[in-house]
């Protein structure tokens, strides 16, 4: 009898153990979860002008993120562009941006507030320089823009940068040989039909909705930025190295008189963080920015052309390692 109870004894205690072993472990994984924590909290992402391809590109993007990320709390910034974004990053006044290679090359060279702290994420899509005229216009190249009325982009734009370097190219002082317009993208279509404008640049993905917009309303032509003139760029210094000769097809703006393919430059765009961003941020970020390509595509043509294989590269800014962690996560 003493044996039997021993042995039911034994059987509660091994029972009574199990159970508070069991207690236990819920508790370890109520006050330390297995696995990574899920990102949470409000993010800004500095995007640019209201027409422009980042801020639709940054709407999509938001739209993909409250799915992946739906403890993540987006706000959407516009900007002037790629240097104004750059500075808002580099200062803490945003989270995440985009701007393009050549913008960063040259925030990173002069060594402007908080450059040391900036970090990419992906290598987006290129950026085409479209510079835009009237059909009837007598500019057939850069250097005929002298004396004329010329919309380069705002202050803080990465169009502003281009625009400026393409003009001392083609041998053009911008302060003194044109009369420079400070618009965006928002403004100067409509500028140019009205007449107040001659020509104007932009640097965008391909096709930019405005001047698609524009091209089929008003007669326009794009003026060829052939590679003797980015060979020009290149001999500015090492923020210049990031543009590269490009074409612009055809079918690109199939509205525009000339119907010709056009020599131009284009340079990659990139997904910028800072260092101290969370790894798991990022890398849930960077998992939607390649994730989402195929859908925010169909909306922002440009987007189609991010591409996992070269993704990684980030030049001129080192690879942040939420980022690295998602792309050795997909490597075969």
């Amino acid at each position: 009898m003493l044996a039997s109870l021993s042995r039911a004894a034994r059987r509660r205690l091994l029972a009574l153990s199990a159970a508070l072993l069991a207690l236990c472990g819920v508790v370890v994984w109520w006050i330390a979860p297995f696995g990574s924590p899920v990102p949470s909290g409000p993010v800004t992402f500095s995007t640019g002008v209201n027409s422009g391809v980042y801020q639709k590109y940054g709407e999509l993007l938001k739209g993909a993120l409250a799915e992946d990320l739906p403890e993540v709390s987006i706000t959407l910034k516009t900007s002037e562009g790629s240097q104004e974004n750059l500075a808002r990053v580099a200062t803490g006044q945003a989270d995440f941006t985009v701007a393009t290679a050549d913008a960063v090359a040259q925030y990173v060279r002069e060594r402007r507030p908080g450059f040391e702290r900036l970090r990419g994420c992906v290598r987006l899509y290129d950026d085409y320089v479209q510079l835009v005229v009237p059909t009837g216009s007598p500019v057939r190249k850069p250097q005929d823009l002298r004396g004329l009325r010329v919309g380069v982009g705002q202050p803080g734009s990465g169009v502003r940068l281009i625009a400026d370097r393409v003009l001392a190219a083609a041998g053009l002082t911008p302060v003194r040989d044109v009369e420079p317009v400070s618009a965006g993208i928002d403004t100067m279509p409509t500028r140019m039909e009205n007449g107040d404008l001659d020509a104007f640049f932009w640097s965008g993905g391909l096709p930019t909705e405005a001047v698609q917009k524009l091209s089929a309303r008003f007669e326009i032509r794009l003026i060829p930025l052939d590679k003797a003139l980015v060979g020009r760029l290149h001999d500015v210094g090492d923020s210049t190295r990031h543009y590269r000769s490009a074409t612009i097809p055809r079918d690109a703006y199939t509205e525009v008189r000339n119907g010709d393919q056009v020599e131009t430059l284009a340079v990659a765009n990139l997904l910028v963080t800072t260092v101290e961003a969370d790894p798991d941020l990022v890398e849930g970020f960077t998992r939607t920015v390649i994730g989402s390509r195929d859908v925010i595509g169909a909306k922002v043509h440009p987007a189609q052309l991010v591409d996992l294989r070269t993704a990684v590269y980030t030049d001129p800014l080192p690879l942040h390692e939420g980022a690295r962690r998602y792309y050795r996560s997909v490597k075969p």
